[in-house]
């Protein structure tokens, strides 16, 4: 059993939230595309994930769609990583019983991004799916034999819960799953335009598919140095959000900004002019792109279920094997 597949085998997902914004794609994105060249990619839309947030199903499929196309705009190949939906592989709901018998309550508990999540979203009373999120990820990676998982530094702790999970059951049934090796993002966390985490549920984004002038009206109103009140004061780009944006959308002349926002020879007005045509200039290919699928979503869908039927190929296999470790017929 084990891993017999010639790449190493990556799984990535996301709540279908929508339209990606520049925190999506910094955090995720750009990494899986670069990551289609090396690795076998399998993409997965966790609509299971998001009920433990939100009970309310009606704009899953409007929100994956929207998702699919932005992934699709950025790079993401359908004919090499597989793009499918959490829920259409029923798979993963029984790998995640199984799994939910090889982990303590205590030890779920103690996950600190659960802890976070509660803080962040002021849960006053947490759903038992919450509580279980980490075992539910560990059977989406493990069903496809995940090797690697590309993630922040916040989702690390789930990954370590993964881990553990295939060990606990290579050790009782004998040797099925690959023990997964966390790749953490080299730019995890880009931060909104007021500072806080990038959230479409906060109004601090700038989204894939922002026109040139909304990109430059959303940079021209966001926090800089709230010490450098005109042109000609020192500026410390360290604390500088704009500055943030530039070393990774503008990072030939960052060496120049530095030097002229703690001058003070450069004003936070051009900065931000200077941003804005970076982003812009980034994003446009992106919604070039997504005008294609915005006009064609009949073929979002046929690359959804082609995903799904390639998908469901591998998740069979894996439980197959599962059943015959565990003696289950």
């Amino acid at each position: 059993m084990g891993n017999i597949h010639s790449k190493e085998r990556i799984l990535s997902g996301m709540r279908p939230t929508g339209e990606m914004h520049l925190g999506n794609y910094v955090g995720a994105l750009e990494s899986w595309v670069a990551l289609q060249e090396q690795y076998e990619n399998f993409h997965l839309i966790a609509d299971y994930h998001a009920l433990t947030t939100d009970l309310d199903t009606s704009k899953i499929l409007d929100n994956t769609i929207e998702m699919i196309i932005d992934w699709l705009s950025v790079g993401i190949d359908p004919e090499r990583s597989p793009i499918f939906r959490q829920s259409q592989i029923k798979e993963h709901s029984e790998l995640h019983l199984i799994f939910s018998m090889l982990i303590t309550t205590a030890r779920l508990e103690r996950n600190p991004t659960l802890k976070e999540q509660i803080k962040d979203l002021k849960i006053a009373n947490m759903v038992y799916g919450h509580l279980g999120y980490p075992v539910l990820q560990a059977a989406d990676i493990l069903l496809y034999k995940g090797n690697l998982v590309p993630v922040g530094e916040d989702q690390a702790p789930h990954v370590e819960i993964t881990r553990e999970i295939a060990r606990k059951f290579n050790s009782v049934y004998g040797e099925v799953f690959p023990i997964p090796r966390t790749k953490l993002t080299s730019f995890s966390r880009l931060p909104g335009l007021d500072r806080n985490k990038m959230s479409k549920s906060l109004g601090n984004t700038i989204l894939l598919s922002d026109s040139e002038m909304e990109v430059k009206g959303k940079v021209m109103k966001a926090i800089t140095d709230p010490q450098k009140i005109r042109r000609g004061a020192p500026g410390r780009p360290d604390i500088c959000l704009i500055y943030t944006y530039q070393k990774k959308f503008n990072n030939k002349e960052t060496k120049d900004i530095y030097s002229g926002c703690t001058s003070g020879a450069l004003g936070c007005v051009d900065c931000k002019m200077k941003c804005s045509e970076a982003i812009s200039k980034k994003i446009e290919p992106f919604r070039e792109k997504r005008k294609h699928f915005e006009k064609n979503r009949n073929e979002v869908i046929d690359i959804l279920e082609d995903g799904e039927k390639r998908a469901n190929v591998v998740a069979k296999k894996t439980m197959a094997e599962v059943h015959e470790a565990m003696q289950l017929g």
